[in-house]
């Protein structure tokens, strides 16, 4: 087995290792031309239209905008579009039927402020936010350098030895904080530091407290965690500056299909509880045939590491740059087949219709608008992401997802009655909040079923806290005593859409002033990432004389035979992996 010993590792190898064996294919549809025409005429074209729905999207090779549809056949839900090379279909989403569910909860937002001058009748060309944008920014992302201590093999992200360095000063990222902070009608108020490898930044505690001081509720780091296996001292510096969660790679349960940092999270783990944090969220990008049979058992790693695991963010793989038909066959999953896999790998404990789009929370948003002025909206295509939470009842070692103790769509359905009530009333007094609140409470009782709710966790305690007393913080404990599950799906140039992009809610800042949707500045780089890295970038000769003590090779990270046989024989090792709950009766029956 590849363990990348003796070597930066790059996962080479490992992913050999892995794609030699195909389990499964999707098969695209064929569709004529004529087909495709006579489909168009007659597709929708509203947002939120039943299908077959007419969109835009990206034609891979001349990078034209063109006319594509969106439209079913077997049960799933493909995109097709007509390039100059011919007809191109990929997959857009294994169930038609999760995909009419989720489409029930679209939520429409306008952005009223813009950064650009641009109409964006060229979307996604001239990208910035323009007029057309439909979501504000719900995360902000703010690449600090593209050093890393790895070498990743499909990586667009690391600079390799000569090339030039970009870093963004001080000065830089705090200009790109400010100007997220000014969207209207709502600015940003949580910040991912990307890289590269963030942590190779020798002014991290600095960048972390620059972005409390600009407002920011929420700051995130994402890491491949190594250098925090083996300085504790960072860990500790990096919680204190007031980083909220660790957005952690973690790609499967074994050193082939996590080769980034299997051996380390042992280390991660024990130096984060040291601490008494951040919180960690375990990311794992989901491919076909690579690593999607160990969905459920990265999840049961996360409920056996609860204590400082708040979350697993799965991220179905974008296929990024020239990427042949048979290859997208192998590779291509979407969000339903992701849940369909977890449903199937966990026994069924979490179900597919356990999970909710992500732009639900925009409903309950407006509500909260209306009930206490604050705005925070997910507003992103149906389409772009999902989630759920699971409890842990300890007692009984079960597992239990909130859908089975919380009506969640009637308890919405409920809050937007409300919202309409208060926006006609347009401003509460203290006392009319008070009733309402308790009106909530009351009603929140029907839809909530004591007898299946996880013991310990004192759900009506917490509504009431929040609708009666107007006490949010004790929310917190909500997550303390959860897994949050999620799912964000990020496009590429074959299964592009237009329409999703107009309405994403995760942007990248750029040292231009530009504020860009995340699937516009990864899919076309030569416009949006790659350009303004090479405009605010060193040379890598300036880099050298401002960083005369600096080696390319200092920031790598190799991995040892030694360390490699020292984690297998420990204590630690062992409690991190081995001696954990089975909570779903799978893992050890396939051992």
């Amino acid at each position: 087995m590849a363990e990348n010993v003796g070597e930066v590792p790059s996962g080479e190898k490992e992913f050999e290792q892995l794609t030699r064996r195909v389990r499964d294919i999707v098969e695209f549809p064929e569709i004529s031309e004529e087909e495709f025409e006579n489909m168009l005429k007659n597709a929708s074209r509203v947002y939120g239209g039943p299908l077959p729905h007419r969109t835009y999207s990206l034609c891979p090779e001349t990078r034209r905008v063109v006319p594509a549809l969106v439209w079913e056949s077997d049960g799933k839900v493909w995109i097709t579009k007509r390039c100059p090379e011919g007809m191109i279909t990929d997959l857009y989403y294994e169930s038609v039927e999760q995909y009419y569910r989720f489409q029930r909860w679209k939520y429409d937002f306008k952005l009223k402020s813009v950064n650009v001058e641009n109409t964006g009748v060229n979307c996604p060309l001239d990208c910035g936010l323009c007029a057309r944008h439909r979501s504000h920014t719900s995360l902000l992302n703010i690449v600090l350098t593209n050093r890393c201590n790895l070498s990743c093999w499909y990586c667009f992200f690391y600079a390799k030895e000569g090339q030039p360095i970009y870093e963004p000063t001080l000065e830089q990222i705090r200009m790109m904080l400010r100007n997220a902070k000014k969207q209207y009608p709502v600015g940003a108020n949580a910040v991912q530091f990307t890289g590269g490898e963030p942590t190779l930044r020798d002014d991290l505690i600095e960048i972390l407290k620059i972005a409390k001081e600009e407002g920011y509720d929420h700051v995130q780091l994402n890491t491949d965690g190594i250098k925090l296996a083996f300085d504790p001292e960072l860990v500790k510096k990096i919680r204190e500056a007031g980083t909220n969660t660790l957005y952690m790679s973690y790609d499967g349960m074994t050193p082939q299909t996590n080769w980034k940092n299997h051996w380390e999270v042992p280390l991660i783990f024990e130096n984060v509880r040291k601490a008494g944090g951040p919180g960690i969220v375990l990311v794992p990008t989901t491919i076909r045939n690579v690593n999607d049979h160990e969905l459920g058992a990265i999840i049961n790693f996360g409920l056996n590491h609860l204590d400082i695991v708040r979350g697993v963010n799965f991220q179905p793989i974008s296929l990024v740059g020239r990427v042949p038909k048979k290859e997208r066959q192998r590779f291509r999953i979407t969000i339903p087949g992701a849940i369909k896999r977890i449903e199937e790998q966990t026994n069924g404990v979490i179900e597919m219709d356990d999970w909710y789009p992500i732009p639900i929370a925009g409903h309950i948003a407006r509500f909260f608008e209306a009930f206490t002025g604050s705005r925070y909206y997910m507003t992103s295509h149906y389409c772009c992401g999902a989630a759920t939470y699971v409890f842990l009842d300890r007692e009984h070692k079960r597992v239990i997802p909130i859908s089975r103790f919380l009506d969640v769509e009637g308890f919405v359905e409920y809050l937007e009655e409300k919202a309409e009530e208060i926006e006609q009333w347009k401003k509460l007094g203290k006392l009319q909040k008070l009733k309402l609140g308790a009106e909530i409470f009351l009603k929140f009782r029907s839809f909530y079923d004591d007898k299946y709710a996880p013991k310990g966790l004192k759900v009506l305690d917490l509504i009431k806290n929040a609708f009666m007393h107007g006490n949010y913080d004790a929310l917190g404990k909500f997550h303390e005593n959860a897994l949050f599950i999620g799912m964000m799906h990020f496009m590429d140039e074959y299964n592009y859409d237009v329409e999703r992009v107009e309405r994403c809610v995760i942007h990248y800042a750029m040292p231009d002033g530009r504020v860009v949707p995340f699937c516009t500045f990864n899919v076309i780089p030569e416009l949006y990432r790659d350009k303004v890295q090479a405009q605010f970038s060193y040379s890598w000769d300036e880099w050298k004389k401002l960083h005369p003590d600096w080696d390319y090779w200092s920031d790598k990270y190799f991995r040892s035979k030694e360390f490699v046989e020292k984690m297998k024989k420990s204590e630690l090792y062992r409690k991190t992996y081995i001696d954990i709950e089975d909570y779903f009766g799978t893992i050890k029956t396939k051992a």
